[in-house]
C-alpha cells in the first residue's frame, strides 16, 4: 500500500513536472525588425526677422547694413525656434507690506533649426528685413539621415 502511494506520487510528480516544462515552452523569444516610418504630410513654417541700420554700432555705412542683415536673419531664426519648441517664460513678482515692488518676466528660447531657408533679405526703409521658410520634409530628410526611426517591419519568435 505504501509502495502503491509511492508510485502514485512520483506519478504525479513528473505528470506535473512535464506539464510545467511544455507549458514554459509556450514563451517564445523574439526578435523585432524596425523600419523607418515617414509622416502623410509635413509643415512648412514662415519667420520674418527685422533689425534697424542706422542704430547698429559702426561708423561706416556698409558695416552697419551688414550688421542689420545678421541681426535681421538672427531674429528670425529665433522667431522659427519659438514656432517648433515654444518660449520659455519665467516670472517674479516681489511685494513688501502688501505692496507690489518689482514685477519680472524673462523669456527664452532654446532649441535647434536645420534645413531653413533665407526666402528674401531687403532693406525696407531703416529697417533690414529677412524672411525664412522651414520646411518639415527636410528637416525629416535631415533627421532620417542621421538616426533611424524605427517602425515594427517583421517579428519572428523562436
Amino acid at each position: 500500500m505504501v509502495n502503491t502511494m509511492i508510485k502514485h506520487l512520483l506519478k504525479t510528480s513528473i505528470l506535473s513536472c512535464t506539464l510545467f516544462v511544455s507549458s514554459c515552452s509556450m514563451v517564445y523569444d523574439k526578435h523585432v525588425q524596425w523600419e523607418a516610418a515617414k509622416p502623410d504630410s509635413f509643415p512648412v513654417l514662415q519667420a520674418i526677422g527685422q533689425a534697424p541700420i542706422s542704430l547698429q554700432k559702426s561708423k561706416h555705412k556698409t558695416q552697419r547694413m551688414l550688421m542689420a542683415i545678421n541681426a535681421s536673419k538672427l531674429a528670425a531664426y529665433a522667431e522659427l525656434a519659438e514656432q517648433v519648441y515654444g518660449q520659455q517664460i519665467d516670472g517674479k513678482t516681489s511685494m513688501s507690506n502688501l505692496l507690489m515692488n518689482d514685477q519680472q518676466l524673462d523669456a527664452s528660447i532654446k532649441g535647434i533649426i536645420r534645413g531653413a531657408k533665407v526666402v528674401k533679405s531687403y532693406p525696407v526703409g531703416d529697417t533690414y528685413t529677412t524672411e525664412l521658410s522651414l520646411d518639415f520634409k527636410d528637416v525629416y530628410d535631415i533627421y532620417a539621415a542621421s538616426t533611424r526611426s524605427k517602425r515594427i517591419k517583421d517579428t519572428q519568435y523562436y
